[in-house]
């Protein structure tokens, strides 16, 4: 079996909402030093051994990410 690890995460210049309300309850908590929280995704892919990284790859574009405003990252294990 080969094992994936996907990072999901808003292209730059995105709005990331997810990561605004966090700065702003971290601030709320006397967290003054943040400026900036950005909030994606992680996902574990464990799948056959013939399966090659541009089919995952072709995963992440078709569904697991959405192209238009997000980027995404792969590591094999």
């Amino acid at each position: 079996m080969k094992n994936y690890k996907i990072y999901v995460t808003a292209k730059e210049g995105i709005f990331n909402p997810a990561g605004a309300t966090a700065a702003t309850a971290l601030g709320q908590l006397g967290y003054d030093g943040v400026n900036n929280v950005r909030v994606g995704k992680f996902i574990e892919l464990q799948t056959k051994d013939d399966v090659q990284r541009q089919t995952v790859t072709e995963m992440c574009e078709k569904l697991l990410a959405n192209p238009v405003i997000e980027d995404f990252r792969i590591e094999e294990e």
